[in-house]
């Protein structure tokens, strides 16, 4: 419920306003009986009517005009709760730790922006619906009191036994919508997971598995659904069949009442049209309430998004880069490693102990080892997706910890091995650190990844949406590439790069690889030890550790575990005969 009032507060001009309207609207509502009661007794008297249905047909108008009004500010009002709620999710999302948000599956939190901020909608306007409804119904109750005591008490017997039903029912329409919300969110997960790996899934011949999973995510959600609509259909029909079973009552007693000289007809009359008229506070009770009970299991939800840790607080804007940084000591490392031991939770065994790394501001540096040895971890420790538990990073020699996260992402490029494309264009990705990139700038780097003639050749050129089927796996890798390489940046970090080039295109970009090194730092992960051949250092990882650093000549001739592994990929012993086999 505080979450759900914390969307409303920055509104509570809107909501009060609606309030109003709501008083203005019902006080139309309730005077309507009653001056149907002086047009009944003007009638009676042989007075002019004029006056009594002017005021009747000013009412009616009145009242409409009212609540049209009404309904337009609180739609407006819900459109606006809802686009806050998803505007707070998402920024929530961007600022999050990687290692959190990847805790949780990425269709349900798609679905908590889409599904859940959907149900705030009617939850928004449900408050001042609640507080209108009741007054109308207590305002109704007091006029019926004022027409005939006896005939409320009858009436008061009734909505009590309705309230005391609905009261029971109405938790369990909470449960069964929160039930319904979680069952949507696993559906949307595995259906996203599904979608995302669709190649393998057919490749597999897995469809009528995962299928019949993703459809089993479906039927469960449909289960809570159709739960919740049962349990909210039987509200409505206790609600509307008491109310009527109720007016029936009312009508026989006032009747009988009415023969005994005990109750005027235009009075029973009026009584009767408030008794009809009782059945719609109860109703709006009924629909508030029902939706201010999902817009709380949503707002729940939604208030879990709150849970995932973000990373330092600062946006980018307020911490911009110095425009004329000193000129950093040529002879110290960019980056070091000092004493770091990270892991990836309080109860998980360490990623990576005691490292101790230094990155020259120059050359290129390879990182290779076994799988699970912590190549991995090491980049998520310089991008700082990950913090260490202990030990500290330094960047120009001054730890991490005095730099914002965009800062120091600012001083690096980094390629992942699956290398994903943002959406949008071919323009659109290579400038997407950059947008202010020119266009010379950006063909310069197609150049670099030998991809030019290519884009050229597209129809749309550089306006190409990377949705489009052109544009391959390997090239889409290279443009991964590009956007790293784009206005040189202080270190290029490369994960595998290559590892969907042909041999030709790969050589190509060593070149481009050695080039960079010559004027800034390029630090590469390597699966494939023909990537790091000609590295000035290689730094050998296993069990989280550093195990020994050197050239590929020392390293061949001195450590187990890189023989190892050269001879896993049959790479020769002699450097000069796999040049040449490369060549």
């Amino acid at each position: 419920m505080r979450t759900l009032l914390s969307f409303l507060a920055p509104h509570r001009r809107t909501l009060l306003l609606g309030l109003v309207l709501g008083l203005v609207a019902n006080a139309a509502g309730l005077a309507t009986p009653m001056v149907t009661k002086w047009v009944l007794d003007t009638l009676g008297s042989g007075e002019p009517m004029t006056r009594p249905i002017g005021v009747l047909l000013a009412l009616v108008l009145v009242g409409a005009l009212i609540t049209l009004w009404q309904w337009r500010l609180l739609g407006t009002l819900a459109e606006q709760v809802v686009l806050d709620a998803r505007t707070a999710m998402v920024g929530r999302y961007l600022r999050a730790r990687v290692g959190d948000l990847h805790r949780r599956p990425s269709g349900e939190l798609v679905t908590r922006v889409t599904s859940d901020a959907a149900l705030l909608h009617e939850a928004s306007g449900s408050i001042i619906g609640l507080v209108n409804s009741t007054i109308a119904l207590l305002g109704t109750l007091v006029l019926m009191g004022v027409l005939d005591l006896f005939l409320l008490g009858c009436t008061i017997v009734a909505v009590l036994v309705v309230a005391a039903v609905m009261g029971v029912l109405l938790p369990r329409i909470a449960k069964a919508t929160t039930a319904a919300q979680e069952s949507v969110g696993r559906l949307g997960g595995t259906l996203e997971g599904t979608l995302r790996a669709i190649r393998t899934v057919k490749a597999s011949r897995a469809e009528g598995r995962l299928g019949e999973r993703v459809i089993a995510d479906a039927r469960d959600t449909a289960a809570h659904s159709v739960r919740a609509a049962r349990i909210s259909a039987s509200v409505w029909t206790v609600a509307w069949t008491g109310i009527q079973l109720a007016v029936i009552a009312i009508l026989g007693i006032g009747a009988w009442r009415a023969q005994r000289d005990l109750l005027e007809i235009s009075s029973l009359i009026a009584f009767l049209l408030y008794a009809f008229q009782l059945m719609g506070p109860i109703s709006e009770l009924t629909q508030n309430v029902t939706a201010l009970q999902a817009g709380i299991a949503a707002a729940g939800r939604i208030r879990e998004v709150e849970a995932i840790g973000v990373e330092s607080p600062a946006a980018p804007a307020a911490v911009p880069l110095p425009a004329h940084r000193p000129a950093p000591d040529t002879d110290q490392p960019v980056l070091a490693f000092r004493g770091v031991t990270a892991r990836y939770g309080p109860d998980a065994p360490p990623a990576v102990s005691g490292i101790d790394l230094e990155i020259p501001r120059r050359g290129h540096t390879a990182i290779v080892g076994p799988s699970g040895a912590g190549k991995t971890t090491l980049f998520s420790l310089l991008l700082r997706f990950l913090e260490p538990e202990h030990g500290e990073l330094l960047l120009d020699g001054r730890p991490y910890a005095a730099h914002s996260h965009y800062q120091v992402r600012a001083r690096l490029a980094y390629v992942e091995q699956e290398t994903p494309v943002v959406p949008g264009t071919i323009r659109d990705n290579v400038r997407f650190g950059h947008p202010d990139a020119t266009e010379a700038e950006i063909q310069e780097v197609l150049r670099a990844v030998q991809l030019d003639e290519k884009v050229d050749s597209l129809p749309e050129g550089l306006d190409t949406p990377l949705a489009s089927t052109e544009v391959s796996g390997g090239q889409r890798q290279r443009i991964a590439l590009a956007r790293a390489m784009l206005r040189t940046p202080d270190v290029l970090l490369l994960d595998e790069a290559t590892a969907q080039l042909d041999g030709l295109t790969e050589a190509a970009l060593h070149e481009c690889i050695r080039q960079r090194a010559a004027a800034g730092a390029v630090v590469t992960i390597a699966h494939r030890l023909s990537t790091v051949l000609d590295a000035d250092r290689i730094v050998v990882l296993e069990e989280g550790r550093i195990r020994a650093q050197g050239t590929h000549a020392e390293l061949l001739a001195s450590d187990e575990l890189y023989q190892r592994l050269v001879r896993a990929l049959r790479i020769a012993a002699d450097q000069d005969v796999v040049a040449a086999a490369v060549a």
